[in-house]
């Protein structure tokens, strides 16, 4: 069937290029509707229940994603509070309220901020709460300046988030309506920047995750145009050190640039968006695209003697190797698809993307490589098969660097076999320890170099400020429609009188019948109903204890002191810890208005003792100028509220550190029993996906070990030989992992799918020594020439298709993207690695050994026969 098909091929030479020409211009036309996107919200499904939690808080507060824009002055004796500063504040704020995208209501800025005092009118006896405009204009002196120093410090909402208590910094916060128009907004923002004074001093930064996301979109946009194309680059003229020959050497480049062409084109038709990892889309597939295509070369160029017809020669000759490679090229290209296909288990979306996608290039490939090589070989002219020929020859004449390295591993394959195996032992040792020391991070700001202005502006302004990472605890009341149980009578009402007992049961019955519980609110009228209907004293007095405590519970939890004062706990708590800058609630509007209402004094910042008083707060903060700030903290409904952490980190370790203290808080200090705890924020979902994407990593990795094993098992039909094919890409993985644990890098996204790529190709190298050791033992039934001879062509082809992955990744390294500069160096390093373990370990085990080989090849022999 696949002779046919080679053959095929051959004959029918312009019609496979005409296909695969027609295919590629179909998936161009694809390229013009592709879409970005950055948001590493999308990590998570639609329906994971953080997900749809953080998106239900943000509707139910009407939050929005922010840019954060901060002035640093460190110049003037007086820091920000200078009028020259203030006046460039003001300007930048006016900016901001002209841009389509802004939610203009909600702009933090000191002129759009409320100053709350206690003014004395005249002939009036008590003190008036007064809101006025913080800052009602640009100020026209220094001094002026100060006073709205002395204001914002007495207002706890505004301080160190408004403005810095060092006095060196000033923020304003600008919300968009939709996260992707940050970068857009940004750069309005920053063309106005440009054009101010700054002989004060005067440093302005824009930073923020939504900003930093979406401009990390926009430079993955330009990195995927200039990564691949320089990819492509870097293997050719790779493959021309190796074979001397454009002609040749165009066929591999060819696979390459169709699979990567048809791979993303399939993508973008589908409707599928480009993110940070199916952006790595093309440049993986471009090295790995075309290790069959060097392997089919190589054993070509060994075989390939022109005659007198060398294009009948050739035709004959790319047909047998072909034929010959078939089956260790099928089951490479099956490994490796295995590999990246395994992503599809984790819970990740973009990542099963782009396992997904990545599995089906490489399928596209071998398939190519199978129909497109034997017909491009077979169009050679003759005199460039002739030419072919005596640049092969000259080359096989020279000793570069790669050859002496090649001959080296040949001469030391007998020595020092068992020190070797010793020495692989204790790496794997080290490895081991080493990825126990592994630690998940990630934070979307380091995707950026240390110099680049999001990263310089997300350090100097969470130097200054509380933070500009957000957190949100939600504080939620439970719902009304709970189940009538024993929870519903507190111990002191578990006697029923005996003129209610009746009653009683048939309350309980009706609850127990119904598809639906009773809801407090129901319970309630029917213990109205009851109290109306006329019963003793003693009924009267329990039902009316009952009724007052339903009562209490469907009441607005958060006008209670009780919660109020558990919040400010929670607050006072978290606020000493290291990571978190600041927390904000109802409680502080409610203290800063209790305040005001009284002496003014600090002695009066607290929270009412009644109801009453806290409503009375609320109401009077309803009269300002930004009454809408209110429902930021607390829905209308009083059923649910909302503390706003201030993070000086992004890393997820920072937001796990945070989770474990508000855990450790409620295990001492248990909610108040109507209420109920959860997450939101952009860093808590970070963690959540990060999460998921460990363990999702882990069993992925898991399968697609065993899967792969099982197929070595059948490929080899040895159990024996499919452990020995496991083992170069065993000890690559944990060696690379072990590595990044001993060297303290992260554990974060890109370095997660690094595993599936480590599978894939490391089991690739394993295959092809294997098989053709068994292949050449078969002819020698020695073991020592088995060795030698697997040192020429077959090592040639491994180390060759190491060099061109390796290097083919190296232009990543000059990215401006700290995640593809990380893709870039371990993939150099597994390939290199997972090459060398194969062609010193396979090797020493055979020589300490030897049985591994003849009884496997002994068994292969006899299915054959």
């Amino acid at each position: 069937m696949f002779e046919l098909l080679i053959d095929k091929a051959i004959l029918h030479a312009q019609k496979v290029f005409w296909l695969l020409a027609i295919l590629t211009a179909t998936s161009i036309s694809f390229f013009s509707q592709l879409q970005i996107d950055t948001d590493p919200e999308n990590m998570l499904a639609e329906g994971n229940s953080a997900r749809k939690n953080h998106n239900q808080t943000k509707h139910d507060f009407n939050l929005h994603d922010a840019l954060v824009v901060g002035v640093v002055n460190k110049h003037h004796p007086q820091g920000i509070y200078n009028a020259a500063t203030l006046n460039a504040i003001e300007q930048i704020t006016q900016t901001a309220l002209t841009i389509n995208g802004v939610v203009k209501q909600d702009v933090m800025s000191m002129s759009l901020a409320d100053n709350i005092k206690q003014i004395q009118l005249t002939g009036e006896k008590t003190p008036t709460l007064k809101f006025e405009w913080l800052m009602p204009q640009a100020p026209s002196n220094d001094q002026i300046a100060l006073e709205v120093k002395s204001a914002i410090q007495r207002l706890p909402l505004l301080e160190n988030t408004l403005a810095a208590d060092n006095n060196l910094a000033a923020a304003i916060y600008i919300p968009i309506q939709n996260k992707n128009q940050s970068y857009a907004i940004a750069e309005q923002l920053r063309s106005t920047i440009n054009t101010l004074d700054k002989i004060h001093g005067d440093q302005w930064h824009i930073t923020g995750l939504p900003v930093a996301e979406d401009q990390f979109g926009v430079e993955m946009f330009v990195q995927m145009a200039i990564s691949a194309p320089l990819a492509g680059l870097t293997i050719l003229v790779l493959l021309w050190m190796f074979f001397r020959h454009i002609p040749f050497i165009a066929a591999p480049m060819i696979v390459a640039m169709v699979t990567v062409i048809v791979t993303m084109g399939l993508l973008i038709a589908l409707g599928f968006t480009v993110h940070i990892m199916s952006s790595m889309i093309a440049i993986f597939l471009m090295p790995i695209a075309v290790v069959d295509s060097v392997h089919v070369m190589s054993e070509f160029a060994d075989r390939y003697q022109a005659g007198n017809n060398p294009q009948a020669s050739a035709k004959q000759t790319i047909k047998q190797v072909v034929l010959h490679l078939f089956k260790p090229m099928l089951f490479t290209s099956l490994t490796s698809a295995v590999g990246f296909l395994s992503l599809l288990i984790t819970p990740i979306p973009p990542v099963q993307i782009f396992g997904a996608f990545i599995g089906f290039g490489i399928l596209l490939a071998f398939i190519v490589t199978l129909i497109f090589l034997p017909a491009y070989i077979s169009c050679l002219s003759e005199k460039q098969l002739l030419n072919l020929q005596i640049k092969l020859q000259q080359q096989s004449k020279k000793q570069g660097l790669l050859a002496r390295i090649i001959q080296w591993l040949s001469r030391s394959h007998s020595k020092y076999n068992k020190t070797k195996l010793l020495g692989f032992g204790v790496i794997f040792i080290f490895s081991i320890v080493g990825m126990l020391l592994i630690q998940v991070n990630d934070n979307p700001v380091r995707w950026f170099k240390s110099n680049h202005e999001i990263r310089v502006a997300d350090a100097e302004l969470n130097q200054h400020f509380a933070g500009t990472y957000n957190a949100y605890i939600r504080l939620s009341a439970n719902p009304n429609n709970s189940q009538l149980n024993q929870g519903v009578l507190p111990p002191k009402f578990e006697l029923v009188p005996s003129s209610l007992q009746t009653w009683f049961q048939q309350i309980i019955t009706l609850n127990e019948q119904n598809d639906k519980a009773l809801t407090k609110e129901q319970l309630i009228f029917a213990i109205d109903d009851k109290l109306f209907s006329g019963v003793d004293k003693e009924a009267t007095t329990w039902l009316e204890q009952w009724l007052t405590q339903l009562e209490h519970e469907t009441s607005k939890p958060f006008t209670q002191p009780d919660v109020l004062s558990y919040i400010e706990g929670l607050q006072n708590y978290l606020n000493d810890k290291q990571q978190i800058g600041k927390s904000s609630s109802i409680v502080d509007i409610v203290k800063v208005v209790n305040r005001e209402l009284h002496s003014g004094l600090d002695v009066d910042y607290q929270l009412p003792t009644s109801s009453q008083g806290i409503a009375q707060s609320l109401l009077q903060y309803q009269s300002s100028h930004r009454p809408q700030d209110l429902w930021h903290f607390v829905t209308p409904d009083y059923q649910n509220s909302l503390i706003w952490l201030q993070l000086t980190s992004g890393d997820n370790q920072a937001m796990l550190q945070v989770i474990e203290w508000v855990e450790t808080y409620v295990q001492q200090q248990p909610l108040p029993k109507e209420l109920s705890l959860s997450w939101a924020g952009k860093a808590y979902l970070n963690v959540v996906w990060q999460e998921q994407m460990v363990w999702g990593m882990a069993e992925s990795l898991i399968s697609a070990f065993i899967i792969v094993f099982i197929m070595m098992t059948l490929l080899f039909r040895s159990i024996t030989f499919g452990l020995l094919a496991m083992l170069p890409l065993s000890l690559t993985i944990s060696f690379i992992y072990g590595l990044i644990g001993w060297l303290g890098k992260d554990y974060d996204m890109p370095i997660a799918v690094l595993s599936a790529l480590t599978l894939g190709l490391s089991v690739d190298f394993a295959i092809h020594f294997l098989q053709r050791a068994r292949e050449i033992y078969q002819q020698q039934q020695n073991i020592e020439n088995t060795i030698q001879l697997m040192f020429a062509e077959p090592a040639n082809a491994i180390s060759r298709n190491a060099i061109i992955i390796a290097l083919g990744f190296t232009p990543l390294l000059f990215a401006p993207l700290v995640p593809y500069i990380t893709v870039g160096i371990f993939l150099a390093s597994i390939m290199a690695i997972s090459a060398l373990v194969t062609l010193v370990l396979l090797p020493t085990l055979f020589m300490l050994f030897p049985n591994l080989l003849i009884q496997t090849t002994k068994v292969q022999g006899d299915t054959e026969q």
